[in-house]
Order: C-alpha cells, then structure tokens, then sequence
C-alpha cells in the first residue's frame, strides 16, 4: 500500500512527529526531507498517481515548498496539497491557495486540526481518483467504437432519431438501430440523453 500522506519537512524531527501522529490515526505516512527528493520519488512512479496527500512546508532548502508545489503541478500532479507555514508566511500560503493548492495551516497548530483537514483532501483525492477513472474508461469506450458507430454517435448526441441518422448516413433504420445497441453497450449508458451527460460530463 502506497502512503496517503506525504510528509514534505526538512526538520526531521517535525517530519517524524507528524508521521507518528498520522500513524497513531490510522494513516500510512511517507516522509521526505525536503522537495527534491520527493519530486523524485513522484517521478519514478508515474503515470501511477493513486490517490494520496502533500503536507508540504512552505520554507526548506534547497527546493522551497512553493517550487515543489509549481513542479508538482507541471506533472499534472491530482494530489491536493496542504502548505505547513511559520509565522511571516502566511501571504504566500494564500497565494498558493489561490494558485490551486488545497489549503494551508500556520504552524503551530492543534493535531486535530491538521487530522481533520487532510482527511477531508484524502476524501476530495479519493473522488478526485474515481472521476478520472470513469474519464479514462470513457476514452477507451470511444476509442473502441467503429468509424460508423463513431458517425452514429455525433448523430445521436445531436438529439437525432434513427429515421433521421438513417438518412443522413444513407444506411437503414434497422443498421442504425444496430449501431446504436452497440455504442449504448460499450458506453456503458441505456439513452441517449444518458450518453450526453456522460459525454459533456467527462469530456467538456
């Protein structure tokens, strides 16, 4: 089991801590010494994301955490992350926030607190995971249909009946019907107007 919780610290002591205090809650932590190393880590593991969280501290060397933040995002990182900060910080933290990070607490701060909000990222990450599953099957759905159910399907979600579509592709109705039995099948929907929202929902 991969962790959920990555911990971002150079004080190895706040690291450790930390990661005994999420362990003490349940959670598998990893812990990094700094956002070089982490970044690294993140690398060997791709394109597998899994669903997890980034406690990262805003200040450390030679990578700070807002570096850390632009590089996890460049790799299309999914993960939420929550910046840890000292006093004097604050300003970059919303900065970050307004930025795309998920949120931040000034250090110190109350364990519950911090419990709290990395099991709320956790369950935002874990949703965030089963969307772009269901996107990533619907890309494979498209990919596997005909250039004619292909045809059929811009027809259908263009509100078209099968008379219509008939003629439009000069094909006939019992074709279209045909057709539309097998894209409703490897699309994983029962209507038309349920193809739709699925369309627009994952592809929009």
């Amino acid at each position: 089991m991969s962790p959920e919780i990555h911990i971002v610290d150079d004080d190895a002591d706040f690291r450790e801590g930390l990661a005994w205090l999420f362990d003490s809650r349940g959670h598998k932590a990893g812990t990094w010494a700094g956002g070089d190393v982490f970044l690294q880590a993140v690398r060997a593991r791709l394109p597998h994301w899994g669903h997890a969280v980034v406690l990262l501290d805003i200040r450390m060397e030679p990578l700070s955490g807002l570096s850390t933040f632009e590089e996890l995002k460049a790799l299309g990182c999914p993960w939420p992350i929550l910046f840890l900060t000292g006093h004097g910080d604050v300003s970059m933290a919303v900065s970050a926030v307004k930025n795309g990070a998920w949120d931040f607490l000034e250090k110190p701060f109350q364990n519950n607190v911090l419990v709290d909000k990395v099991e709320q990222a956790l369950a935002a990450a874990s949703a965030m995971s089963d969307e772009q599953q269901q996107a990533q099957r619907l890309r494979q759905a498209l990919v596997s249909l005909s250039p004619r159910e292909r045809e059929v399907l811009d027809e259908l979600i263009k509100g078209h009946y099968n008379k219509t579509i008939a003629e439009h592709l000069g094909i006939t109705q019992r074709t279209v019907e045909f057709h539309r039995a097998n894209i409703f099948k490897k699309m994983e929907v029962n209507s038309a107007i349920e193809l739709a929202h699925k369309l627009g929902r994952y592809e929009g």
